[in-house]
């Protein structure tokens, strides 16, 4: 329910080459820096923008003037980055994608077609094509013990040796308005959590997550 292969279709982002002979998702978190770096002195001038060094923007999205883009990243074609984002780098926004008003992204990738439109935090996670996270819904990245993340499922415990771990989100996950998603979780694909959830842990796919006590299969 948690490896790479469970998870994502890597035909839907341009960082597909990226989790190539990876098992679980997270091992790609501290190489999106230089992933992106390559990748993008790779990418076609006639195609994409770079404005500054490190960042990459494809000559159709749309970046509002108020968003801030830091390098380095790269801005896949067709998204759109709304009024005040902020992307602090190391960050990957899949085609169509859109990053809304005063989203905050830090060390992610979206997947193609993934929304955070209003109000979101997402670090040091990825989140699958056609993805969603409502108004307000957040990933938490850090224990508040500081201890290093360790994601756990019914019968296995999988230490990630990262103290940084927000969330893995599958392909067409729904993810409810207020909703935060702790250190180390797993949501598997075309499941959706009801709003206003506190979730951890690894929560399986097509499901209902409506709190850690009721989790039903879809019908």
């Amino acid at each position: 329910m948690y490896t790479v292969n469970d998870l994502f279709d890597l035909e839907h982002t341009i960082a597909a080459e990226l989790f190539k002979g990876r098992t679980y998702p997270w091992e790609v978190l501290d190489d999106i820096k230089d992933f992106i770096l390559k990748l993008g002195n790779t990418l076609p001038a006639e195609e994409f923008d770079n404005p500054e060094p490190g960042v990459w923007i494809a000559k159709d999205a749309k970046v509002f003037p108020s968003a801030y883009i830091g390098s380095p990243c790269i801005i896949d074609h067709g998204a759109e980055v709304r009024h005040c984002a902020f992307i602090r780098g190391s960050a990957i926004v899949g085609r169509n994608a859109v990053v809304g008003n005063s989203v905050e992204l830090k060390n992610v990738i979206l997947f193609d077609n993934v929304q955070t439109p209003h109000y979101n935090y997402v670090g040091d996670s990825i989140l699958g094509y056609r993805s969603h996270m409502g108004a307000g819904s957040i990933t938490s990245n850090v224990k508040s013990d500081r201890t290093l993340v360790v994601v756990k499922a019914e019968e296995e415990h999988i230490p990630t040796g990262r103290k940084k771990f927000g969330a893995m989100l599958g392909d067409l996950v729904e993810v409810g308005c207020n909703s935060v998603l702790n250190p180390g979780t797993v949501i598997g694909r075309n499941t959706n959590i009801y709003p206003v959830s506190r979730v951890r842990g690894v929560i399986p796919g097509n499901s209902i997550y409506k709190d850690e006590n009721d989790v039903v299969p879809k019908q």
